[in-house]
């Protein structure tokens, strides 16, 4: 019983870098549609009832091309989005039922809230990278004034203010577009969803910038002793994960090809964020 209990929170744990940051990937592992991505689902499905074997490979090639995302691991990737959606079906969804059912949503909007202000050195040190000043110290003030007015974060009192609520959020991969990095190859990821090789180390660099992870960067060779430092990313990831899967069943219930719909709606996201 307790392999499987170590087991289950290593799994967990593993997730924790997108399912935490889908907000600012689209970092993101289901993004929200839009208008257009349901246009592509519906001109896919006479496709893709009417092509099978090499010819559907050929036309995902034209998806790709018209969404400016590269695609040539096709197989790996659907083969990976397939595994996930089982993983999200059996593992993740029941974890996350409880978790709703345990907490009200009252109390899940302020661990929410909690979680994304403790996010602040993220958003601050891409702002600034980027040459973003006015916005890096529109995010210096959000975070002042909820740790300090909304009880270190529970509560949001900095969206009433209009010169610091609705600020775009920056990431380290819209870093590395700003910078000239190209998107490289479409990945979907194991457990974490849609990437690609960019958004995939600015991945990394958005769990070495966030502060919930630094104990357990720091304890990482002697967490055996330490149990203590998985807490919080482990935390990160369950409060993450009712509003993640209710982005992805949006964007994949009604979809003739999911794994298209869910490409198409991460690609045209992550392009809208990129222009913020």
């Amino acid at each position: 019983m307790k392999y499987h209990a170590l087991t289950l929170r290593l799994l967990l744990l593993a997730a924790s870098p997108l399912l935490t940051d889908c907000s600012t990937t689209g970092k993101t592992n289901a993004a929200q549609p839009s208008a257009e991505a349901a246009s592509t689902a519906k001109a896919a499905k006479g496709k893709a009832l009417d092509k099978v074997g090499p010819e559907k490979i050929e036309d995902e090639k034209d998806e790709y091309a018209t969404a400016d995302l590269a695609d040539p691991l096709i197989p790996l990737n659907r083969g990976t989005f397939w595994l996930n959606d089982q993983l999200y079906t059996f593992v993740l969804r029941p974890i996350s039922k409880g978790y709703e059912f345990i907490l009200p949503r009252p109390v899940r909007k302020g661990i929410d809230n909690a979680f994304e202000n403790v996010k602040y050195p993220v958003r601050v040190v891409n702002c600034t990278l980027q040459g973003k000043l006015k916005r890096a110290g529109q995010e210096t003030g959000k975070f002042v004034v909820n740790t300090v007015g909304g009880v270190g974060g529970i509560f949001r009192p900095a969206e009433r203010i209009p010169a610091l609520a609705n600020v775009p959020e920056e990431d380290t991969a819209q870093t590395l577009a700003k910078w000239g990095f190209p998107n490289g190859p479409y990945l979907v990821l194991p457990l974490l969803g849609p990437s690609t090789f960019r958004d995939t180390v600015g991945l990394a660099g958005d769990y070495a910038l966030n502060p919930v992870n630094w104990p357990y960067l720091y304890w990482y060779g002697a967490r055996s002793k330490h149990d203590w430092v998985v807490v919080p990313p482990f935390s990160n990831t369950l409060r993450s994960l009712p509003t993640q899967l209710d982005k992805y069943d949006t964007i994949t219930k009604d979809a003739v090809d999911p794994y298209l719909s869910a490409r198409s709606a991460y690609a045209q996201n992550r392009a809208e964020a990129e222009k913020k």
